[in-house]
């Protein structure tokens, strides 16, 4: 096909849980080169998701690759849970628990106050355990050697802090923030301002700018999604 060039499509997908953000991408480009006949065909996503971590990316494929910068300046949504009283190197559950602390009193108010005092523009520290690099080298591949990993502070923005106390002491919350906001990050902080530790334990995005969760495809049907586009391409080429 003459036009094959010209074939561009984005497309909002779920990221399953434990999947990276590379087999997603690697999942779909093998579906679009299948779909499309063509040996090569870029796909690449808007923004990464941890393993750990589940819900929104964008995927742009084709000539729409040329768009992934401009989503990835995007305010996100979140929503997720951590745990009080305990920490580890990652901040997640990537690691296992290295100590172990104190809870602060059950009083979601006192709690709810503490989370606005993120609300903000703020300075954040990455996790060592981030694709962060330092030295050339991706921080993470530093921090599982055991090597010390100094990380550098950054500025980030929370629009929205809000908590669920419920199950106590894992914390439920919502999250909106701007780009380069680690959750991870945000949950072992605030363990730290209530006197106590926290990891994260549930990461799940759910909005990037106005683009939503409910509206994205699981991993098959974003197959399909592909291959209904490329169909409608071709009818017009």
């Amino acid at each position: 096909m003459e036009n094959q060039e010209a074939f561009g499509f984005t497309l909002l997908v779920n990221k399953p849980l434990e999947w990276t953000s590379f087999d997603v991408v690697n999942k779909l480009r093998y579906a679009a080169k299948h779909i499309t006949g063509r040996k090569k065909i870029k796909v690449g996503h808007a923004g990464t998701l941890d393993p750990l971590a589940s819900g929104l990316m964008i995927i742009c494929v084709g000539k729409h690759t040329k768009s992934i910068e401009s989503y990835m300046g995007l305010d996100k949504q979140y929503t997720g849970t951590f745990k009080l009283g305990a920490t580890t190197p990652s901040y997640d559950l990537e690691t296992e628990v290295d100590a172990a602390y104190d809870l602060p009193a059950n009083d979601p108010e006192e709690l709810q106050s503490v989370a606005r005092q993120f609300v903000g523009t703020i300075e954040q520290v990455p996790p060592a355990f981030s694709a962060k690099k330092i030295d050339g080298k991706k921080a993470y591949e530093l921090a599982r050697k055991g090597k010390e990993v100094n990380m550098k502070s950054a500025q980030i923005r929370i629009e929205r802090f809000d908590l669920d106390c419920t199950n106590f002491p894992e914390i439920a919350f919502t999250l909106d923030c701007s780009k380069g906001t680690y959750v991870r990050s945000l949950a072992h902080d605030f363990g730290k301002a209530v006197g106590s530790g926290a990891h994260l334990t549930r990461l799940k995005r759910t909005k990037i700018g106005d683009m939503l969760l409910e509206n994205a495809y699981g991993i098959d049907e974003a197959r399909e999604a592909i291959q209904e586009a490329w169909n409608c391409f071709s009818n017009k080429h």
